[in-house]
């Protein structure tokens, strides 16, 4: 809790400010049954007194005709000042006409003359400072700190209000989003990276301007606008990238943008969101372009990508997955000679037929489910290499695939060793290939791992060669 917003059970601290001195005394008798009192009997003393209790002041009891400085100006200097204008103010007096005048200035309430309800006053007392701190905390609660856009929940909260009165209005639902920012924090310290989501936060309320737009931070580096409808967000990406160029000194920032345009306002804003983001996704990996808009073809892909996450592993139990061995012959001499095979897996799906590994290899390498559908490979061309055996009196070695995510197991070396134990199989039957692009990623583990496997028999491959060049130094 900020130093600012006091605990509930703190004393609080109030300024009584009347020229007359049994009134001033009066109300102070009153008032410190609660609180805690400070005196001034005109306005330029209260003003003073104000500024030196800025951050412990609960509330002003102020009576509006005094010399010097009068209620009326005093008031009217508190409610231009941001740091004063946060505490309440009562007015104090006999006249019904300046009650208008009073409020109009930003007085909470008022306590008429003479103070013969001692009661009623503190209820009022108690009732303004209550409100005040609510309303301060509140404010604090719906802006993040950092940006000064709003929070993420008070930004939901908002865009329902919004949907709620302007239900005609078509709207636009934006996520933003910094490639890579963990990497600039890391490269270049957070204080660099804090003014790089300051001058986003900047260009924001730029291009929201006066169109009655909401924008907040939703979390580290992820803006979201929800904006009446427009067609400028090309022009919203280019500037975004000329202008961070420009304030970063030449470090390329990319800055992607997901747009849910015209968004479905029967929709739930938060599913809103989660298609704008979506659309951004899309472009996590790429240095060509920025922008990105949902579409039904998107979100048929989507649903398509989640059915067969969903469905992997009834596919294993159900045996959905098949495993093809593609034959490899040596052509040195005359004749060919088969000396090995790649294993392929294929999904039979019961409803979409075969599904290619280009299609359900990069999801299950995205999420980490390969590691399941590489061990099944494994363990089935064990077995297949077995049956060959058995049959034909000869062992074949076959290629099986080894995602990065495999290399990363603790276990892998235990693994394999078990699946060849299991099947009364050498090391050399099974041939492990690693794609060359593998190595790119942490060159120094991957190095390790191949030479632990090495040292048990296995030989290594490189699948895809060329795929990742520069890492053959």
């Amino acid at each position: 809790m900020q130093e600012n917003i006091p605990d509930r059970k703190i004393r609080r601290k109030v300024l009584v400010v009347d020229d007359e001195l049994i009134n001033r005394r009066l109300l102070g008798f009153i008032v410190s049954r609660d609180y805690d009192v400070i005196y001034a009997e005109n306005g330029v003393e209260a003003l003073k007194a104000i500024k030196s209790n800025l951050n412990t002041l609960s509330l002003v009891l102020l009576d509006l005709l005094m010399p010097e400085l009068d209620g009326f100006e005093l008031l009217a200097i508190v409610s231009r000042d941001e740091t004063m204008r946060r505490i309440p103010v009562i007015v104090l007096t006999s006249e019904k006409s300046a009650e208008v005048q009073a409020l109009q200035l930003g007085a909470v309430d008022f306590i008429t003359k003479p103070y013969d309800m001692p009661e009623v006053i503190l209820a009022r007392v108690n009732r303004s400072i209550e409100l005040a701190e609510d309303k301060m905390l509140i404010s604090e609660s719906e802006r993040d700190s950092l940006t000064g856009l709003y929070s993420r929940s008070f930004f939901m909260q908002y865009a329902r209000q919004y949907d709620r009165y302007y239900p005609e209005m078509r709207m636009d639902a934006v996520s933003l989003n910094i490639n890579r920012f963990h990497l600039i924090n890391e490269l270049y310290g957070r204080g660099y990276g804090d003014k790089i989501l300051e001058t986003i936060a900047d260009m924001i309320r730029d291009f929201i301007g006066d169109s009655k737009g909401l924008a907040c931070r939703c979390d580290a580096d992820t803006f979201y606008l929800y904006v009446p409808h427009r067609e400028d967000y090309d022009a919203l990406s280019d500037r975004y990238s000329r202008e961070l160029s420009e304030r970063s000194g030449g470090i390329n920032i990319i800055v992607r943008a997901g747009v849910y345009t015209d968004a479905d306002i029967h929709m739930d804003i938060e599913q809103r969101f989660d298609r704008a983001n979506t659309a951004s996704a899309k472009m996590r990996n790429s240095y060509q372009t920025s922008m990105s808009f949902y579409d039904t073809q998107t979100s048929e892909k989507e649903l398509y990508n989640e059915r067969l996450i969903m469905e992997m592993d009834t596919a294993l139990a159900d045996r959905h997955f098949k495993v093809f061995y593609q034959p490899k012959y040596s052509i040195q001499g005359e004749k060919p000679v088969l000396t090995s095979a790649e294993a392929l897996i294929r999904w039979i799906h019961p409803e979409y037929g075969i599904i290619s590994p280009g299609v359900f290899i990069p999801l299950f390498e995205e999420n980490g489910l390969v590691q399941k559908l590489d061990r099944y490979v494994w363990n089935e061309t064990a077995k297949q290499i077995t049956e060959w055996n058995r049959k034909f009196g000869k062992i074949i070695p076959v290629s099986v695939n080894m995602s990065r995510v495999d290399i990363y197991a603790p276990d892998l070396e235990e693994e394999l060793t078990e699946i060849l134990s299991v099947n009364g199989l050498e090391s050399s039957s099974l041939l492990l290939e690693v794609t060359e692009s593998a190595y790119t990623d942490n060159s120094k583990q991957i190095i390790e791992k191949v030479n632990s496997l090495r040292e048990l028999g296995f030989k290594i491959e490189m699948d895809d060669f060329g795929s990742g060049y520069s890492s053959l130094n």
